[in-house]
């Protein structure tokens, strides 16, 4: 199973780590701790050097109640940015974490790699539309409402049925508008409690009908740090527990802020293999 990111195929046989770069003042775990320049360029030549083969970049902070910003604010964020990375890093694959399309264009434009939508294009009509004619790679999330809506969006009949007839209405939507190649992110701690949430990691392996790479994301999450009545800071064990889990259930990507610990999780997860 492989994605083709500006013409280099990523052979995804063997799980890659997708290392984390908020620039959002408000994220949950590490929000505005890379506010300049120099912190920026220091912690994603950290993330590189620790193996990971993809950075997401995300200047809209997703967590449940986050303040909703402007398509504006997003662009000056995070378009800046992006261009300081691939000056200083050209071979970099930089996910741009984004549900717009005019960030999505744009950032492609100036040297991104992959559009992460964690609205599977639900949040901007354009959006699925836009990355077909971009021709990249796309990580379709599945979410219920809006970040500042899902936490009141959890009541399923049947959560991993519902999950993958989402799946399957949105692979189709993308592949009709020429999208080849698809990730899909099952979207944990989007409009999904704690228990749904493990319920999820548990039957991860059924999202595999898809024959799609799967993204799994999570990285020092309220799942892991509320269950063990820990601070986020204190989570990463927890992590690589779920992380591990993820990995014998199918997972292809993980999306992490600790990229050293996420590579030696696949490394061994894959001896045991």
């Amino acid at each position: 199973m492989t994605i083709n990111c500006k013409g280099s195929l990523i052979d995804l046989s063997t799980p890659k780590v997708m290392g984390i770069l908020n620039l959002t003042p408000d994220s949950f775990y590490d929000g505005g701790k890379y506010k300049n320049e120099s912190q920026i360029l220091a912690q994603t030549e950290k993330i590189l050097n620790e193996g990971a083969t993809f950075i997401d970049v995300g200047a809209y902070s997703s967590r449940p109640g986050a303040k909703h910003i402007s398509e504006q604010e997003e662009q000056e964020r995070i378009l800046p940015i992006v261009e300081l990375l691939i000056q200083t890093f050209p071979n970099i694959l930089l996910s741009i974490d984004t549900f717009r399309s005019v960030i999505a264009k744009e950032c492609i434009a100036a040297g991104a790699s992959i559009i992460n939508d964690i609205s599977a294009g639900n949040m901007d009509q354009n959006m699925i539309q836009c990355v077909g004619k971009l021709k990249v790679p796309y990580i379709m999330m599945h979410m219920r409402g809006t970040p500042q809506t899902m936490k009141s969006e959890d009541q399923y009949n049947n959560m991993i049925h519902e999950i993958n007839i989402y799946f399957a209405e949105k692979i189709a939507e993308a592949r009709k508008y020429g999208i080849n190649d698809i990730i899909i992110d099952p979207g944990f701690g989007f409009a999904k409690n704690i228990s749904q949430n493990f319920e999820l990691l548990k039957n991860l392996a059924l999202l595999q009908v898809h024959d799609t790479p799967i993204l799994s994301g999570v990285s020092r999450k309220s799942m892991i740090y509320k269950t063990l009545d820990v601070l986020p800071a204190d989570a990463l064990n927890g992590t690589t527990v779920l992380n591990t889990i993820a990995l014998q259930n199918g997972s292809s990507i993980l999306r992490v802020h600790d990229v050293k610990e996420a590579i030696e999780c696949i490394k061994l997860t894959d001896s045991v293999k």
